[in-house]
């Protein structure tokens, strides 16, 4: 299985180091010095990570082969991809791969069927799943402790227990919205 780890960014210096947006939770092991990453576009991998550091908060990386800044501009936008074992799991107890968590069915702690996980949205403040409801409407889920009560990959569900309105008012919003659309346009205002 293959997971984009990072996405490369501004060339930094003139030596061929690169910026990099991390896109993984585990920098440390997946974007280590001899990490061999396959790349999106393929044209511009596979890449060997040759060094790493920290610099004013952000991770610097070069590449085996890229020497000076033209060569490290050439990789800006590229993102690195690298390949996890499916049965691999995260080293924390109630941490997931994205990929263990897409297409597992969300139900309330009553069993009610919301719908099913098909994305995964990392945000600076948390993660939001992605639902896909019976009727085709999505609907975004906080993947907190206090609304994602249960993860239970063996049964493929996400158990949740959403406050007054994450779900119920998803459809209720829409009957308002068309209610107040028939009001306005039939004032002239």
């Amino acid at each position: 299985m293959q997971l984009v780890v990072a996405r490369i960014g501004r060339a930094h210096g003139i030596k061929g180091e690169v910026t990099v947006e991390v896109r993984t939770d585990e920098p440390e092991l997946r974007l280590a010095p001899g990490a061999v990453l396959t790349t999106d576009p393929a044209s511009a991998g596979p890449l060997t990570i040759e060094t790493g550091r920290v610099h004013s908060g952000r991770l610097l990386l070069r590449f085996a082969g890229v020497q000076d800044r033209n060569g490290a501009e050439a990789l800006r936008n590229t993102l690195l991809i690298a390949e996890i074992d499916p049965e691999e799991l995260p080293e924390g107890e109630d941490e997931y791969y994205d990929h263990q968590l897409i297409d597992l069915d969300v139900v309330t702690e009553d069993g009610t069927e919301i719908g099913r996980i098909t994305e995964i949205s990392h945000l600076p403040s948390q993660d939001l799943f992605i639902v896909e409801r019976p009727d085709g409407s999505e609907v975004l889920i906080p993947f907190v402790e206090e609304i994602v009560t249960e993860i239970d990959l063996a049964e493929q569900k996400a158990v949740v227990a959403p406050p007054p309105g994450l779900i119920d008012d998803h459809a209720a919003g829409d009957e308002a919205a068309d209610g107040r659309g028939a009001e306005s346009g039939g004032d002239g205002a």
